[in-house]
Parts: structure tokens; C-alpha cells; sequence
């Protein structure tokens, strides 16, 4: 499956999404956009709480109870996925063409069903295949997702595999419908750090040799940066920087992309004897912040900062930042 290089597969267009609370309902998502284009991979990257997952549920139709969509569309291939209007077309493209890498291993495969029941089962409900067929078609993909001695893994349970091997199982899950796109929703948490570089080695594989896009999801930049060929950067519900990777890892403009860097090991960079840190908390979605989100935090915040910036585009990315490139 290769595909072009250029054809939008997914976007999502000034996404606003709410939660309800006891004062009403808040904005965890504040005008949300981004695309995913065919052969592409990208990363979104943020703290925990900054609505990474909820991007993704988003893009998925997969809005928890209690949200709402307050604005915005999302769209597939031009067709939009909300909205009873896009109810048919989300069953045809969520996965099918679309599928799914849950971030826990450990509670995301069914405890009482063997391995191949589960892969079998994908197969059979996304690909129409027999049961024969679903059965041969397991084994390739646990062989093609580095499972050793896939016959005899079939007819093992999810407590049988490491945490290692669960998520190669999930990964061939998500390659039996033989989808357009994977998103990967924090797909290394639980695992180590040598398994986490298996885990990136295989999916960056996969994405070369069978065409596929990714939307990676991580708090972790170093694994945004083992396999993303651009990178989102999400606060407090909100898109503050985007582009290449090489522009995000090498000039970040926004003073929260530059204290992620900062506070992230990196053996490129020379003398690095001591993590920085970015100070304070992130807001609290139900308590908006006066202005630009990060303006507590930042470290050259000025009056001009208690009015919220937009992305604007700046060299070769786009920020949203009264004041980009540090003080």
C-alpha cells in the first residue's frame, strides 16, 4: 500500500470541544487544526492534561460522555466524520482505513480470548475474510510485527506475552485492516526504554515499507523525534507550535517548546550537565487563564500577553506567541 505524498487523509478544522462541570461546560480543546497527510508522520506533543488524547477521540468520533462538540469540523478525504451527517462515513473509514494503538498494553487486549481470536477477528470483521483466511493472515502479522513463533503465539493469552509483545500484538491489530492511517496514542509509556526503541524501530519499519501515516502521541519528545517528519506542540488544550521536526528540535520559537528541550536529556548537545525546567503548573481547563494560556509561566511575559496570541506563521513553522524566540 503506498500511497501519495501529498493527499490530505484527515483534518481537523478549529476543533472546540467541552466538557461538562458543575459551573457549566469548559473548552478542553480550543480551536483544534491540524492534517494528516498519505505517507506522512506526525507527532503531537504536550504535557499530561494538555488534550492530546482527547485529540485523538476526537479525530476517532470517540467523544467521552459528557463532551460536546462546541465548533469545528473533522474531516476524511474532504468528508466530514461529525455530526449525524458523518455517522455513515465514520463506520466505513474507523477501522478500516483508520485504525488505532491504545496507549496501555496491559488492559488493552481481552484477558479471556487468545491472541489469534482477537487478530482473527479484526481480519474477518474489517476484511471479510473466512476463517481460514483470518487465521493465515494473523500469523503474517504477527511475523511482520516481530512476534517470534507466531503459530504458536496464536493460541496464547495476552498474560502469556511481556509488555513488549502485547504491543506488537496491538500493532498487528491495528495492521489487519490493512488501514491508510495509525494513530498511536502514547504507544511506549509502559514499556522500557530498550523496549520503547524496539517498539519505535518497528513502527518507523512499518511506516517506510507499507506506505502508512502516523499520528504519534507523546508527552516524550525523544520518540516524537525517532520517527515524525513534523510535530504539533499542545498546552492547555490549545496548538501553540508547529513544524518540521528539524525546525521544532533545532529553532523552537515558543518558550514552552524551548522548555520542553530543555528539560529533555539529549546526547546531541554539548555540556548539557544540568535539566532545565519550566516553572509552575499547567491551568486547569476549568479555570481559563486571562490571555495567552502559558502567560504564568512564561519567562518574558509582558502586558501585551493578557491577549491571546493566534498561530501566526514564523519562518518555517507557525507559533502562537506575542513574543517567539525567547526574551
Amino acid at each position: 500500500m503506498v500511497t501519495s505524498p501529498t493527499r490530505e487523509l484527515i483534518t481537523a478544522d478549529e476543533l472546540t470541544i467541552a466538557f461538562a462541570t458543575d459551573e457549566g461546560y469548559a473548552d478542553v480543546l480550543r480551536q483544534v487544526s491540524l492534517g494528516v497527510r498519505a505517507g506522512e508522520s506526525v507527532g503531537l506533543v504536550g504535557e499530561s492534561g494538555s488534550g492530546k488524547s482527547v485529540t485523538c477521540k476526537a479525530l476517532l468520533g470517540q467523544i467521552e460522555a459528557g463532551g460536546r462538540l462546541v465548533s469545528g469540523d473533522v474531516q476524511w478525504e474532504g468528508a466530514t466524520l461529525l455530526g449525524r451527517a458523518g455517522r455513515r462515513h465514520l463506520r466505513e473509514v474507523r477501522g478500516r482505513r483508520m485504525a488505532t494503538i491504545p496507549q496501555d498494553p496491559m488492559t488493552a487486549l481481552d484477558p479471556v480470548f487468545t491472541i489469534g481470536y482477537q487478530i482473527e477477528e479484526v481480519c474477518r470483521h474489517a476484511r471479510g475474510m473466512s476463517r481460514q483466511q483470518s487465521r493465515e493472515r494473523a500469523i503474517e502479522l504477527l511475523e511482520l510485527a516481530g512476534v517470534p513463533s507466531p503459530t504458536q503465539r496464536l493460541r496464547q493469552y495476552p498474560h502469556e506475552f511481556s509488555g513488549g509483545m502485547q504491543q506488537r500484538v496491538l500493532i498487528a491489530m491495528a495492521l489487519a485492516a490493512e488501514p491508510d492511517l495509525i494513530i498511536a496514542d502514547e504507544p511506549t509509556t509502559a514499556l522500557d526504554v530498550t523496549v520503547q526503541g524496539q517498539i519505535l524501530a518497528l513502527l518507523r519499519s512499518l511506516k517506510d515499507q507499507l506506505g502508512l501515516s502516523v499520528l504519534l502521541v507523546s508527552h516524550d519528545l525523544g520518540v516524537v523525534a525517532e520517527i515524525c517528519d513534523r510535530v504539533l506542540v499542545m498546552y492547555a488544550g490549545a496548538i501553540v507550535e508547529q513544524g518540521s521536526s528539524d525546525q521544532i528540535f533545532n529553532r523552537p520559537q515558543h518558550p514552552y517548546t524551548q522548555g520542553l528541550l530543555a528539560s529533555t536529556p539529549r546526547v546531541d548537545v554539548p555540556g548539557q550537565d544540568r535539566l532545565g525546567g519550566i516553572p509552575g503548573v499547567p491551568p486547569s481547563p476549568y479555570h481559563r487563564v486571562e490571555g495567552c494560556a502559558f502567560r504564568p509561566r512564561g519567562p518574558a511575559a509582558t502586558e501585551q500577553c493578557r491577549q491571546e496570541p493566534v498561530l501566526e506563521p514564523i519562518g518555517e513553522g507557525r507559533v502562537a506567541c506575542w513574543h517567539p524566540g525567547g526574551p
